[in-house]
C-alpha cells in the first residue's frame, strides 16, 4: 500500500498569535456591544465577536476599521499603476490625464476590465480543474473518482455531438473531458454551451460582437487590451468585459457545475443544518473551506474511514465531525448534506470557537489571516493548492491521482490534533438552524413532473410574480448578512421567488429562510405555492460557480416561452459582493439580459461616462443594465418594479 504523503510547513512570514492589548484596553462593554450590532446580524457570531474584542484577537472587521478612511482615488477607480511612468491619479482640474494620456473614462474602464478578467479567470480555472478530473477518470489515471450521474454524462455528450452508442461511461468521460478542455483554447472560435441560451439572446450577442470565442482567449484578450498603448476606447474595453464575463458564465463556470454533477452527483433536495453551532464539542471538528469539490469529496470519504474514526476515539473524541464553509461547504451541503458552519465573514470565527482541529482549504475567498488566528488556538490550517500556498499553513500537494491517500493523511493530522485542544477555550454558541438544500435544475424539473411548465403557469397566473437570483459573498462595508436576508424577506413578501447561491444562500439559511416553514413569511400566493410543493420560498442552488444553474434555469424558461432572457420577469442581485468573481458574474448576467442590482458600488465613480454606460447605456445594447442600491429595501423596490414591467411586456 502506498505511503500517505507528508505535509510541508509553509514558513515564509509565519504568523504567531499576538494579542492586541492596546486595542483591547480602549474598548468598554458599551462600545463592544455597539460594534457587534454594527458588524453582523448573525446571532451565533455575536458572542464570538465579543470574545475576540475582549481578548484582542484581530478579525476582518478590525482590519476594515484600520483601513478607514479609504483612498478616494482608489475608491473611484481613477488611479492607475499599470506601468512605471506612473502611478497616476485623476485630480481635476489640473490632473485630468495620466502620463500616457489616459483620461478618467479610460482609466476606470481599464481597471474594471482587469477586475472582470481576474474574476472570470478564477471561476473558469476552477472549472478546468473539474474538467481535468473528468478526463483523468475517463483515461483511467485516477481510481478515487467515478461517474456518479451517467445519465447527465450522456446528455452532455449529446450537446457536444459525441456518439454515446455502445460506449462505457469511462470512454464517454474521456471524450467529453477532451472536448470540454478544447473550450478553453482558440481553435473552435465558439463555446458549445452558448446553444443553451434562447435564440433571441444569442442574436443579441452576435449583433454586438460579444459572443465568446474561447474561455482562456477572452481572458487573454482582456489583459492585452489593458496593457498601456492598446485599448483606448472605454466603450470598446467594456464590451470586451461583457464578452469575458460570458465566457465565464456560459463557459468555465457552467462546465464546472455540469462536470461536478457528473462526478459527484446531481443535487436533489435534502435537509441539513447551518451556523457556527454545527461544531460539536465532543468530536474532532474539521472544516473544509474554498471552492474545489475534487478535494472535499475525498475528505468526506476519509472522515468515514473506520481506521481514522478509531484513532479519534482513542484520542478521546466520540467521532469526526465534518463541516463546510463558503462554497466548498455549499458543494458538500448540496450533494451530501454536510452541515454548514457559515459564510465568508464567519471563517475566522469558526477558529475562534476553540473547537476546530483543522481547516482544510483549497483556493478563493480564503483569508491570509487564518494562520494568525489559528496560532492563538490549536487549530491547523492545511492548504492543498499550489496556486494558494499560505504562510503559516501545512501544505499537502493534492492531485486527483492520489486524492484519497492525501485526504486520509490530512484527516489523520486533524484527528491527532484533538488531544491538543484546550477545553477551557471552547465556546460553541447557540443551536444549529435546519435548512433544505439541493435545488439543482434537474431536481426542480423533476419535482414539477419533468417540465418547467408548472412554474411558467404559476408566473403567468400571478401566483409567482417573478424570480430573483440573489448571489455574492459578504463585505464588511455591509452589516454581515443584513443585505442578503433583508432583501430576500422583502422579495418573498411580494410573491417573488428567490433562487440563491454561495454565501448569500448561507446567510438566508442562518436566518431560517431555507426551510419550508419560512413560507409563512411570504406573500399569500407564494406561500400557497411553497406549501403545496413543500419547499422554501428561498431555494439554495449551490456554490457561487453554480450561478450557471440560474443561467440555465432562465434559458429554459426563455426557450419554453420562445423569448430571449431579457424579456423574462426575473432579476439578479448581489447585496454584499466583494470579489472580482462577483464582477464577472454580474457581467454575464447583465450581458445575458438580466437586470442586476448591486449593494456595493464598484470602483467606477471616477468616470460618470462609465457609470452611465453600465446603468443606462447597456439597455440599448443587451437590453439589461446594472443598478447600485445599498439599501436592500429600496433594492427590493427596484427589482419588484422591474419584474412588473417585464410582466406587462409579456402581457401577463
Amino acid at each position: 500500500m502506498a505511503e500517505e504523503p507528508k505535509p510541508v510547513l509553509v514558513r515564509e512570514r509565519l504568523e504567531v498569535c499576538e494579542l492586541d492589548r492596546a486595542r483591547m484596553s480602549l474598548l468598554n462593554p458599551a462600545l463592544i456591544a455597539q460594534k457587534i450590532e454594527a458588524r453582523t446580524t448573525d446571532e451565533n457570531a455575536k458572542p464570538l465577536l465579543e470574545m475576540t474584542m475582549k481578548e484582542g484577537l484581530e478579525t476582518v472587521w478590525d482590519r476594515f476599521e484600520m483601513q478607514q478612511p479609504p483612498c478616494k482615488y482608489c475608491e473611484t477607480g481613477s488611479t492607475c499603476s499599470r506601468c512605471t511612468m506612473g502611478p497616476c491619479r485623476i485630480i481635476p482640474p489640473h490632473r485630468i490625464r495620466g502620463v500616457c494620456g489616459a483620461d478618467a473614462d479610460l482609466m476606470v474602464a481599464r481597471n474594471l476590465l482587469d477586475t472582470i478578467a481576474t474574476g472570470a479567470a478564477a471561476h473558469s480555472d476552477h472549472g478546468r480543474d473539474i474538467v481535468e478530473t473528468l478526463y483523468l477518470v475517463g483515461s483511467g489515471k485516477t481510481k478515487d473518482y467515478g461517474i456518479a450521474d451517467p445519465e447527465k454524462l450522456k446528455r452532455l455528450c449529446g450537446e457536444y455531438g459525441i456518439d454515446t452508442a455502445k460506449k462505457k461511461p469511462e470512454k464517454l468521460a474521456a471524450e467529453l473531458g477532451r472536448a470540454m478542455l478544447e473550450e478553453y483554447g482558440m481553435v473552435k472560435n465558439t463555446l458549445t454551451l452558448l446553444n443553451r441560451a434562447p435564440k433571441g439572446t444569442r442574436e443579441v450577442w452576435t449583433k454586438l460582437g460579444i459572443a465568446p470565442r474561447g474561455i482562456d482567449r477572452e481572458v487573454v484578450d482582456a489583459m492585452h487590451r489593458i496593457q498601456m498603448g492598446v485599448g483606448a476606447d472605454y466603450v470598446n474595453i467594456l464590451l470586451q468585459g461583457l464578452r469575458c464575463g460570458l465566457s465565464d458564465g456560459w463557459g468555465g463556470s457552467m462546465l464546472g457545475t455540469d462536470v461536478s454533477d457528473i462526478l459527484f452527483g446531481t443535487p436533489a433536495p435534502l435537509k441539513s443544518t447551518v451556523n457556527l453551532a454545527v461544531l460539536r464539542e465532543d468530536h474532532v471538528n474539521i472544516a473544509v473551506h474554498g471552492h474545489n469539490p475534487v478535494l472535499s469529496e475525498m475528505v468526506v470519504n476519509a472522515v468515514r474511514d473506520p481506521e481514522l474514526v478509531a484513532v479519534a476515539q482513542k484520542n478521546g473524541a466520540k467521532g469526526i465531525n465534518l463541516v463546510g464553509l463558503c462554497c466548498t461547504g455549499s458543494e458538500l451541503l448540496m450533494r451530501k448534506g454536510v452541515p454548514m458552519s457559515g459564510n465568508h465573514l464567519n471563517q475566522e470565527l469558526v477558529i475562534a470557537t476553540g473547537a476546530l482541529e483543522a481547516m482544510i482549504v483549497d483556493y478563493q475567498c480564503i483569508f491570509p489571516s487564518l494562520p494568525r488566528m489559528a496560532s492563538c488556538y490549536h487549530t491547523l490550517i492545511i492548504s492543498t493548492s499550489p496556486k494558494a500556498k499560505i504562510p503559516g499553513s501545512y501544505y499537502f500537494d493534492f492531485s486527483p491521482d492520489k486524492g484519497y491517500l492525501t485526504a486520509k493523511a490530512i484527516v489523520r493530522m486533524a484527528v491527532e490534533n484533538y488531544k491538543n485542544r484546550n477545553p477551557n477555550r471552547v465556546q460553541i454558541p447557540g443551536e444549529p438552524v435546519p435548512l433544505m438544500s439541493g435545488f439543482s435544475n434537474e431536481a426542480i424539473r423533476g419535482a414539477l413532473g419533468g417540465t418547467f411548465k408548472p412554474i411558467i403557469d404559476l408566473i403567468a397566473a400571478g401566483k409567482i410574480r417573478g424570480a430573483a437570483g440573489i448571489v455574492g459573498c459578504n463585505n464588511p462595508h455591509v452589516k454581515h448578512d443584513y443585505g442578503h436576508v433583508t432583501l430576500a424577506k422583502e422579495l418573498i413578501k411580494r410573491n417573488i421567488l428567490c433562487v440563491e447561491t454561495g454565501c448569500a444562500a448561507i446567510a438566508n439559511g442562518k436566518a431560517g429562510l431555507l426551510q419550508p416553514e419560512a413560507a409563512a413569511l411570504a406573500g399569500d400566493d407564494l406561500r400557497a405555492v411553497c406549501e403545496s410543493l413543500k419547499i422554501p420560498p428561498v431555494l439554495h442552488m449551490g456554490s457561487c460557480v453554480d450561478n450557471s444553474r440560474i443561467l440555465v434555469l432562465a434559458a429554459e424558461l426563455g426557450n419554453a416561452l420562445n423569448v430571449p432572457i431579457h424579456k423574462l420577469p426575473i432579476a439578479g442581485a448581489a447585496p454584499e459582493w466583494y470579489s472580482q468573481k462577483a464582477v464577472s458574474i454580474g457581467c454575464y448576467f447583465v450581458a445575458s439580459g438580466v437586470y442586476t442590482v448591486l449593494g456595493v458600488m464598484p470602483h467606477i465613480a471616477g468616470s460618470p461616462a462609465v457609470v452611465s454606460l453600465l446603468t443606462e447605456g447597456l439597455k440599448g445594447a443587451v437590453n439589461a443594465s446594472f443598478a447600485v442600491e445599498p439599501d436592500p429595501l429600496k433594492a427590493a423596490d427596484l427589482i419588484a418594479a422591474h419584474i412588473e414591467r417585464q410582466r406587462t411586456g409579456l402581457g401577463i
